[in-house]
């Protein structure tokens, strides 16, 4: 048997969450312990052994990027639903991405909802379906803008761009 890293770093990780949501309270910790070991176990048993490398540096370029869509994105819905005439328009668009990584197109999947007016409403592979308020725009280059970043949290530097699909 073989000890891998997230073998001892998943544990700390599930012990300082249970530290940090019980204000330290050393009581808390007749159920903490349980509740960590469970976790841990869990994340063990559903991991994919996938070898995942994430890229510090990448994390660092992308943090401003999920800042600056997260306001863009609530100003824009907010902006449109709270408008006395209500300007949506709703409809879907399929995107082909190209990360390699299931788990990088997991996180893109995830992310797509930080644009505006977008929500990523399916994941086969990689073929996203998105769900976006505004039919008539095509989010194209924003998805390709995004992908490009979570590329390079995942260290992916020959991610060949996704594309909007009829």
């Amino acid at each position: 048997m073989t000890l891998r890293p997230q073998s001892i770093f998943l544990p700390l990780a599930f012990a300082g969450l249970w530290w940090l949501l019980s204000d330290g309270n050393p009581e808390s910790w007749m159920v903490g312990v349980p509740a960590v070991l469970a976790a841990s176990w869990a994340a063990h048993r559903l991991g994919t052994g996938e070898q995942r490398t994430i890229s510090a540096s990448g994390v660092v370029r992308f943090l401003p990027l999920f800042v600056w869509e997260s306001l863009r994105g609530g100003i824009d819905v907010a902006r449109r639903t709270l408008a006395r005439r209500l300007r949506i328009e709703p409809g879907f668009v399929h995107y082909h991405t190209g990360l390699d990584q299931p788990s990088a197109r997991v996180f893109f999947a995830n992310c797509v909802c930080l644009l505006p007016g977008t929500l990523a409403a399916d994941l086969h592979g990689n073929a996203l379906r998105v769900h976006v308020l505004d039919s008539g725009l095509n989010p194209q280059a924003e998805l390709q803008r995004l992908e490009r970043a979570v590329a390079l949290v995942y260290r992916q530097v020959d991610c060949t761009e996704g594309a909007v699909v009829p």
